[in-house]
């Protein structure tokens, strides 16, 4: 599985070799089991103002900023992109309802694999479109020693946000790797979209109520159905770079 996948990205991308130095982690879905706390909350915070959103919407438009997903709404309903003051007070009712839920948990084995990752000698970075501080703010409780705020991109650095490259191409600058020397791990497919524009090879985890043939048709190298999978095939994945 592994070893067909790295060799046809190679040869995609005319690269002599593909040896990861860093990995590239999103946030929601795959370092924490948020997303059905995120969808619950916009479509509650969009129902308040009168706008249909449904949980499916949020697990497909996944990886957007909060700005972004208003606009998407608004467009959509009116033609238009939402004002500045109906952003700040529509994702101030989405974070309230947000943290109304509780505390998000830690992904099963996002730990195991994190560490796995660190002892393997290899430098990781966050990838995330959210800008909700608390779970930010939780990567340091939950995962101390792995997360470095100079290695982190969120929706607080970028102007573009994913499906764009801007979150994937800034990492990859502020990492000061190349594309053969970088893995990414998402489970959204704006994600995987943004990973693969910035010409990334994307090992996507299948975590939420998506057919997994939207992660494949988003360009994925590898889909796996958890982190659960991903952190027992890890060794074998290690092996053949």
């Amino acid at each position: 599985m592994f070893e067909t996948a790295i060799q046809k990205f190679i040869s995609t991308n005319n690269f002599s070799e593909f040896t990861p130095k860093a990995i590239f982690f999103d946030m929601d879905g795959v370092l924490f089991d948020s997303m059905k706390y995120h969808a619950r909350a916009w479509t509650n915070a969009m129902r308040d103002i009168g706008i249909h959103f449904s949980e499916y919407e949020c697990y497909m438009n996944e990886g957007r900023t909060g700005h972004s997903t208003i606009d998407l709404a608004f467009n959509r309903e009116y033609g238009r992109d939402a004002t500045e003051d109906e952003k700040q007070e529509i994702y101030r009712i989405k974070s309230r309802y947000f943290e109304s839920y509780g505390q998000s948990s830690v992904m099963p084995y996002a730990r195991e694999l994190l560490q796995k990752v660190k002892n393997q000698g290899l430098q990781i970075f966050l990838v995330t479109g959210s800008g909700q501080v608390s779970l930010l703010d939780g990567l340091q409780v939950h995962f101390p020693s792995i997360f470095k705020k100079e290695r982190m991109v969120t929706a607080f650095d970028v102007t573009q946000c994913k499906p764009h490259p801007e979150p994937y191409l800034q990492t990859l600058k502020k990492s000061g790797f190349i594309r053969s020397e970088v893995a990414v791990v998402e489970n959204a497919p704006l994600g995987v979209e943004s990973a693969k524009a910035a010409g990334l090879f994307v090992i996507a985890v299948n975590t939420g109520p998506l057919d997994e043939k939207v992660l494949w048709d988003s360009g994925a190298d590898i889909v796996l159905d958890s982190m659960e999978v991903l952190f027992q095939k890890w060794e074998n994945f290690h092996q053949q770079l």
